[in-house]
């Protein structure tokens, strides 16, 4: 048999990988004995220059770029807990015996602000930090000022008090298309100021379980542990998404395979813009529940497809009442962007401005209709009071967009006064109410709708860790 030609084995080598390649490179290595004259150094070696033009390099703009990429540091103290030490007897036996540990991480941050310190990451990043270092690419360590940050979109805001600062304009995600070229910069596993590049394999990913609000720009530029917060840059050294995870079904541990999900810069500016004026983000709504379409349904709508939300119930007074959306329309494209799914409708609602006017494309009957709403301010969050005497001393609010990816309806409890008549019944803080007896509800707007008229009994289903029970409230 006639040995392949060496560029030929090679490129075997890199497309089959693992097992293959090590043994193709093993044929190479006994083959290069027999063949003292192969001379690969010089079959894969690049020339300086193409047609008399130097070959095209992405060093210019990382030069510029790059400095704007921080190492993001945190530390949380957590407290061990031993029941041995409730004792004081053991407490003084063995004081040596730590009773606080100190977890720390480290991610990626960019710097959008060189005047005012503005450092962009991502909420998971600095998520109950006790403290923030941020290191530059020069070299310096400073403390970091917390301004704000999102859950639901995993952004964060911090502020740095340094000078002499190198920022990354923010560029239009909104223009960015499949095949476009960017760069990711981070530290992945500690690795600081380290450059991946790939393309733009979708944008406006959705419908990742775990997830907040979704519209991703997936990519396959590398992301890996580490490289959280950090920049995903075009070719122009323009800000255009901020690294936010990896997907692999096998964990994050066990490498990238090219599926890396990016926040979009327009998103991000979104978001910074309400920390900076607001402190917190605030988000609007149409005030319709919905639920998603089963082949049945759409057949009995006169429905060709599938697809779509289809409004289950219009709250009064809603901005949706007021455009004369009625339950049983099948919502199916929001501004000309396609709505699969209540949970796009969902998604799109949380992401775009409140106040803003969306354009909602309807089959009514199996007829097209055309209606404008207004996005309203949402309720943060409700006391019990102002609901039922029976909820006195709790305190709701809407449910973290990573469970509602997860497919869960319902509300979640905030917080719950000691001895008030909420706590006397058994409602506690983080416990989730899926069901009432007062009605049907899906979100805290519809929560609050549900109480119009109090029912005689209140039962409350709730989830409580991974435990479901009812509650009677007295």
């Amino acid at each position: 048999m006639r040995p392949l030609p060496t560029l030929l084995t090679l490129a075997l080598a890199a497309a089959f990988g693992g097992f293959t390649a090590t043994a193709i490179n093993a044929h190479l290595d006994n083959r290069a004995q027999a063949m003292p004259s192969a001379t690969l150094p010089t079959i894969a070696s690049l020339p300086a220059a193409a047609g008399g033009q130097p070959l095209p390099s992405l060093a210019p703009m990382l030069e510029l770029a790059m400095p704007a990429v921080v190492s993001v540091n945190t530390k949380q103290v957590v407290r061990v807990r031993n029941p041995y030490f409730d004792d004081p007897f053991f407490r003084r036996l063995f004081p040596q015996v730590p009773q606080e540990r100190i977890n720390e991480s480290l991610g990626s941050g960019v710097i959008i602000d060189a005047a005012k310190g503005y450092v962009l990451t991502n909420h998971h990043v600095i998520e109950n930090a006790d403290d923030v270092q941020v290191t530059l690419a020069d070299g310096r360590t400073v403390k970091a000022e917390f301004l704000g940050s999102d859950a639901d979109t995993d952004i964060a805001l911090i502020r740095i008090p340094a000078d002499k600062l190198t920022a990354i304009p923010l560029g239009n995600s909104d223009q960015l298309r499949v095949g476009d070229f960017v760069v990711a910069i981070g530290n992945p596993f500690g690795f600081s100021q380290t450059v991946t590049s790939g393309i733009v394999s979708a944008v406006g990913r959705s419908g990742i379980r775990g997830l907040g609000y979704q519209n991703f720009i997936q990519t396959d530029a590398s992301i890996n542990p580490g490289n959280s917060g950090g920049a995903l840059v075009n070719l122009a050294g323009q800000l255009v998404g901020i690294n936010t995870a990896s997907f692999n079904p096998q964990g994050s541990m066990a490498g990238n395979i090219g599926l890396g999900l990016a926040i979009p810069s327009n998103l991000a500016r979104n978001v910074v813009e309400q920390l900076i004026k607001h402190g917190v983000v605030v988000r609007g709504t149409l005030g319709v529940e919905s639920q998603n379409l089963t082949a049945q349904i759409a057949q009995g709508l006169g429905l060709q497809e599938a697809r779509g939300a289809l409004v289950t119930r219009v709250l009064p007074g809603s901005s949706a009442a007021a455009a004369g959306v009625k339950p049983g329309d099948v919502i199916v494209a929001v501004d000309g962007q396609r709505v699969d799914s209540s949970q796009a409708l969902h998604n799109i609602e949380g992401l775009r401005a409140v106040g803003s006017t969306l354009a909602l494309e309807l089959r009514r009957d199996g007829k097209p209709v055309q209606v404008k709403a207004a996005l309203k301010e949402q309720p943060r969050a409700i006391s019990g009071d102002t609901l039922d005497p029976r909820l006195g001393g709790a305190t709701f609010i809407d449910l973290p967009e990573s469970l509602r990816q997860a497919d869960i309806n319902g509300v979640l409890v905030s917080d719950v006064t000691r001895g008030s008549r909420a706590a006397q019944s058994g409602l506690a803080r983080g416990d989730v109410i899926l069901a009432a007896s007062s009605g049907e509800f899906a979100d805290l707007a519809s929560w609050r709708a549900s109480f119009d008229k109090r029912p005689p009994q209140l039962v409350l289903r709730i989830l409580r860790g991974q435990v479901q029970g009812d509650l009677v409230m007295r």
